[in-house]
């Protein structure tokens, strides 16, 4: 299958293998439900830029799909994001530059937000000046026991990174 790279991820040593590797992880079933896990999955303009940035974050590509490649995913650890290239769902950067509070817009982003819980949002918040993301929330404690972030994907997409107060 060409421009499928999930081989070395799964350890398969052949297509078939890998494919059908690739589709028991999709399909196994849990007691929770019947349910594994929930995978976002965002429409980019560029998936390579889309690599690039997510990376900026600290996730890695995990494999991509397609002649030229137009799906893939991103993982860090047991997570994991799919990234669609011109397709399934929306996105768009709203005009404002501030997601919350008073001068803050949380509908005009046409793209998916994520919340992504963190054990330090404030290592999460220097790595991502480090690499100049777009910074929409600042590290703020929330009313719901959170100290919440937020950074903004060039298609409008808006990860909530948050950390558990006590």
């Amino acid at each position: 299958m060409p421009g499928f790279s999930f081989a070395a991820r799964s350890g398969a040593t052949s297509v078939n293998d890998m494919i059908s590797s690739f589709f028991r992880r999709l399909h196994r079933r849990t007691s929770s439900g019947g349910i594994e896990r929930v995978t976002p999955i965002l429409n980019v303009s560029n998936l390579q830029d889309s690599f690039a940035w997510f990376e900026k974050l600290g996730w890695r590509k995990s494999w991509d799909w397609g002649d030229p490649p137009d799906f893939g995913g991103v993982c860090l650890g047991d997570f994991e994001i799919y990234l669609c290239e011109n397709a399934q769902g929306g996105r768009g950067k709203g005009p404002s530059k501030v997601t919350f509070g008073p001068r803050g817009d949380e509908v005009g982003d046409k793209g998916t937000w994520m919340m992504i819980a963190v054990d330090d949002v404030e290592a999460a918040h220097q790595r991502c000046l480090d690499h100049g993301l777009e910074i929409t929330w600042p590290p703020t404690d929330m009313p719901w026991n959170m100290r919440e972030m937020h950074v903004r994907h060039p298609d409008g997409h808006v990860l909530r990174i948050g950390q558990g107060r006590e």
